[in-house]
């Protein structure tokens, strides 16, 4: 049994969730959002409540896909009654970021500035060297500030470049110089 899959999910109230012809939309006050089912997986709404179940529950590959798609559902429904946020923060001397109408200008040590365009469903903030960025689909959120932090990733010297906020950057010793005696 999947420990995941097989709990219900509870629907907030304002959050509307229905399954058609094998995709699940979630709409709520954050925005509106859509996936495809797979044809193994059963999703049914009841009163206030969604269940996710497959037929063969002792085959591991359904097994995994019940687990899957429940977490997905819930995470569908969270993102459209509360939403994710996602922080990035810019390290590095003369390593700056700014808003550029609604696309981030980053300065992190190239010859040209780099612009990233953000996609329409993700919301960026700029406040010094921090970027907050805010959407309804934790999936697209995660991918965007993944693709910002590969622009630039954290060194292990000096600790320069772009990482997320909670994120530790393990340090390493530099070269260390000779001993006056050789």
């Amino acid at each position: 049994m999947s420990r995941i899959g097989k709990q219900t999910i509870q629907i907030p109230s304002g959050v509307t969730v229905v399954v058609q012809h094998g995709i699940v939309k979630v709409q709520g006050p954050k925005g509106s959002l859509e996936r495809v089912i797979n044809p193994l997986v059963t999703v049914s709404v009841g009163d206030g409540t969604v269940n996710v179940d497959v037929q063969k529950k002792e085959e591991k590959n359904e097994r995994s896909l019940w687990g899957t798609f429940g977490a997905h559902i819930k995470n569908m429904i969270e993102g459209v009654s509360h939403g994710f946020t996602k922080g990035l923060e810019v390290n590095g001397v003369g390593y700056k970021v700014a808003m550029q109408g609604t696309d981030i200008k980053l300065d992190v040590g190239f010859s040209h500035p780099v612009i990233y365009k953000m996609p329409v469903e993700v919301q960026a903030s700029v406040e010094k060297n921090a970027i907050t960025l805010v959407s309804a689909n934790k999936e697209l959120l995660g991918a965007t500030a993944a693709e910002i932090r590969s622009i630039r990733k954290p060194e292990p010297y000096k600790g320069k470049g772009i990482k997320y906020t909670e994120e530790q950057i393990r340090r390493k010793a530099g070269k260390t110089a000779k001993s006056a005696g050789a």
